[in-house]
Order: structure tokens, then sequence, then C-alpha cells
């Protein structure tokens, strides 16, 4: 099966073996009007998104994770939030580990459970506090693929750009940012904020487009239309074997961009992955 069918399997999991949907906190883009000292800094992992309720590992939208046994088992009776992740820009790598329902264990070696938050119960506590009860438990964990996710933080915009241009050098994705007083809120929040050289969105594909040229009997591009009801092409960020087995109408796209034309289509937009 190629990858892209077997990615398509993966997200499209019998509703059976799914689990109720996760409460977890999304992330807002950035915007140069906050007040970057109110906020907690950390790298942003480009892996799979990870929850632990205590007792199973699962996706974003519910779906089961099938890791070995000796990964999870020494994770602790408590909700866990976190990404599965090797290293900067092994994302096919990620995928093609996490997806498997046979969970193969020399592939599982690679990977680590990057934990980013660990919210109470009572949902009281502040994220400087999750984070200080996070690192904790990761500590008293103490096994080499679970890791706490380290924040820090830094006085101004200006500092938080040199920073973002520091880590997106060393291959790093991007940053996140988690407002220091605020509580655990469920769905999309300004409290937490990501930071990319560039941005990103959500699109759902119209339409394949056919290839010219080198791309001959392959996808050119295709046609996808935001929430908003604008469509345009995206025809670059592929791979060959993207452009041979392309996203099929009504899958979900993620693609970056660099701001908005007059007409208010996302400028230069490029895929990035199906949605996972």
């Amino acid at each position: 099966m190629c990858f892209k069918k077997c990615l398509i399997a993966c997200l499209l999991l019998v509703p059976a073996l799914a689990f109720s949907q996760p409460e977890v906190q999304l992330a807002s883009s950035y915007s140069d009007d906050i007040q970057v000292d109110e906020y907690l800094i950390s790298e942003k992992f480009d892996g799979i998104r990870a929850i632990w309720t205590g007792e199973k590992l699962m996706t974003r939208q519910g779906n089961p994770i099938h890791a070995p046994d000796w990964f999870i088992k020494p994770l602790p009776a408590v909700w866990l939030d976190g990404e599965l992740w090797s290293k900067r820009n092994d994302f096919a790598y990620i995928m093609s580990t996490v997806r498997k329902n046979d969970p193969v264990d020399s592939e599982w070696q690679k990977i680590h459970y990057m934990v980013f938050d660990a919210p109470d119960e009572e949902k009281t506590m502040p994220f400087y506090q999750r984070y200080e009860r996070y690192a904790h438990l990761v500590k008293n964990v103490n096994v080499p693929h679970v890791q706490a996710v380290a924040q820090f933080s830094v006085a101004d915009n200006h500092a938080l750009t040199t920073l973002l241009d520091s880590y997106v050098e060393q291959g790093a994705e991007g940053l996140m940012l988690h407002r220091k007083q605020a509580l655990f809120e469920s769905g999309r929040t300004d409290n937490l904020l990501k930071l990319k050289p560039y941005m990103d969105a959500e699109a759902k594909v119209i339409t394949i487009l056919n290839g010219a040229g080198k791309y001959e009997g392959m996808m050119g591009s295709i046609l996808v239309e935001t929430p908003s009801g604008i469509r345009f092409k995206i025809g670059s960020g592929f791979s060959d074997e993207e452009r041979r087995n392309p996203p099929q109408p009504g899958d979900q796209v993620t693609y970056k961009y660099h701001g908005y034309t007059e007409r208010g289509i996302p400028r230069f937009a490029s895929f990035l992955r199906i949605r996972g």
C-alpha cells in the first residue's frame, strides 16, 4: 500500500475503534500586539499531537494511538498533552511509525513523547503551575523517551524574533507561546499562540488538476477551498510520490503561505501535509 493510501487509512479509522474526542487546547496565530513577557515560550515540535488520558494514548481527534506497551507503561495515571516526535524535519517517519495498528518496536525506539501540558482535573491551575507539574511528573517517570518540553521567557518582541530566527536556523518549525496565568481552555484560544516564519491554514480539496511537462501523468496542482469559501490552487510543496498519489477531493490539507493578495488569496501557498 502506498504512503498516501496508508495515511488516508490512518486518518479515516473505523469509528468503533475511536475513543471520545478529548478536550485539547488549539493554538491561535501570533500577533505583534501581545505582551510577550506574559507568555512562556517553547519550541514548536513538528510531530503528532498525542493525549495521554491516564490510561490510553489518542490523537486530538480521539483516535487510538497503538504505541508499544513499554512506551506507555511508565506514564503516570494523569492527563498529559504532548507531541510524538523524533527529530526536526522528520514528520514522514513519525507519521509512518505512529499510524501503524501493529507498532514496530525498532521504529518506536526513535520516538519521544514531548510533554507540554498536564491540566489538573479542576482546571484551576494556571499554565506556569502546570509547567511545574508536568516537569515534576516527567522527572519522576525517569525514562528517556518521555521528555518535558522546556518553557522560558523573553523580554520583548525583538528578543522573540531573534529567538525564532535562531531556532528556525537549527531546523525547528517555530515557537509556541502560552500565557503564564491562563487556565486550561478547550478549543481554539489566544492563550496559546503559534509563531512560525510563515503562516499556515487548512483547506478542503475540491479538484485535482493534471500536470504537464515533467509532471505529465501526475498531479500538477490541487484546487482547494478555505472555510470562508475562497478557492485557489496549490501547486508547490509536493514530492513526486505525493504527485503520483495526491490528496483526494474532500481531504483536508494544511498549507503554508505568506500573507494575502489584494483579492484575499493566500500568497505563495505551498502544500505541507494532509491534515492529521
